[in-house]
């Protein structure tokens, strides 16, 4: 059996990445189409695979800039020649799944989450444009919601990464998706040493995830706050951070595993489509406080592995991380509660799933 894989980009090892060399090492060999590669983004088992790259990568200046690109990556990626795979498994969480299998080909697809600026946050996406340019952006993202239904009618196979994002894909697009959580590494992420008094966050520094709310929280608690990431955002919230915020940048796996064992909770105050960095953090033994309706929800039941707020606001999150703080966690249950998202379980249903969808479509 031929097997492609897609991804929307390699431009860095993140979530997505993560999931993608999970899913690669089913597939020892397998090209990797993606619309940008930067050269030496990606590691282990994706950097193992042949990566074969859009006809945009070179306006992407090396995969360097390419989010301006966005209305040509439609085209791009249905451009990519998939002639003779009998199995396409997109990872997507752009415009990954709107490849063109060929006739009989097995498309699955892994949906991280519906392109969030055409949908659930395309007014705050369109609100960062000078007033003069928004009806055009408006235009044009209508004319990418359009192609971003049509296209997930190319999909044989849904796959969300939370409940959170199997709703939205049957909101959107009118599809059902099975649910299959991401793979963390909870043999790396262990318990050790002492919880200290600060709070922390792993976020990049982006409008959606709120690190601005993190900052009020820690504030009205009168605690220090440690925020790991980078991003665009990075100096206006300098400016609004006291001296008991800590900004460490981007971080080894080691610096992180010490930051999560070492926080008294780890603050997530936006909506995620699942959230890895919760799961690390409860593998570490640190409990998190985050929002009812939120990928979050997946891993986290309230008063068993932290607290989840009702709403989005400083105040019911700085009341659920006092619920929080005014108990004690054990960190082997903790970590008990990650080991349902491991690496290992994964693999089963993941498995699973290709043993159900592959033999359905080679019947003659």
């Amino acid at each position: 059996m031929r097997v492609a894989l897609v991804h929307d980009w390699l431009t860095g090892m993140r979530g997505g990445e993560g999931v993608l060399a999970e899913i690669a090492s089913f597939f020892p060999g397998a090209p990797i189409y993606t619309l940008f590669h930067r050269d030496g983004a990606v590691t282990g088992e994706v950097a193992s695979h042949p990566i074969h790259t859009s006809g945009l990568q070179r306006l992407s200046l090396g995969g360097r800039v390419y989010r301006p690109l966005l209305p040509w990556m439609p085209q791009a990626v249905a451009a990519f020649q998939l002639g003779g795979y009998d199995l396409i498994v997109s990872s997507s969480h752009c415009v990954a799944k709107g490849v063109i299998p060929p006739p009989g080909a097995v498309h699955v697809c892994y949906c991280h989450t519906p392109m969030r600026y055409l949908w659930d946050q395309s007014d705050d996406y369109v609100r960062r444009f000078a007033a003069p340019l928004r009806p055009l952006l408006r235009r044009e993202l209508e004319h990418l919601r359009t192609w971003d239904v049509v296209s997930a009618a190319r999909v044989d196979h849904f796959v969300a990464n939370s409940r959170l994002v199997a709703r939205r894909i049957e909101r959107y697009w009118r599809r059902d998706a099975e649910v299959i959580p991401p793979p963390v590494d909870v043999d790396f992420f262990t318990p050790g040493g002492e919880h200290g008094p600060h709070l922390l966050m792993v976020a990049a520094l982006v409008p959606y995830k709120r690190v601005e709310v993190g900052i009020a929280v820690a504030k009205q608690l009168g605690m220090p706050l440690h925020i790991i990431g980078e991003g665009p955002m990075r100096r206006s919230l300098a400016w609004q951070a006291t001296g008991s915020v800590r900004f460490l940048g981007r971080v080894t796996r080691e610096r992180l595993r010490d930051e999560y064992r070492s926080a008294a909770l780890l603050l997530v105050p936006n909506v995620e489509d699942f959230g890895m960095v919760t799961v690390e953090a409860l593998a570490c033994g640190t409990p998190v406080v985050g929002l009812e309706g939120s990928g979050t929800a997946d891993v986290v039941v309230s008063g068993e592995h932290g607290a989840l707020a009702g709403d989005g606001s400083v105040g019911a999150l700085a009341a659920a991380c006092r619920e929080v703080l005014a108990r004690r966690f054990d960190d082997r249950g903790l970590h008990a509660r990650a080991e349902s998202f491991s690496r290992q379980r994964f693999r089963r249903r993941f498995a699973y799933l290709l043993e159900r969808v592959l033999p359905a479509r080679q019947e003659p």
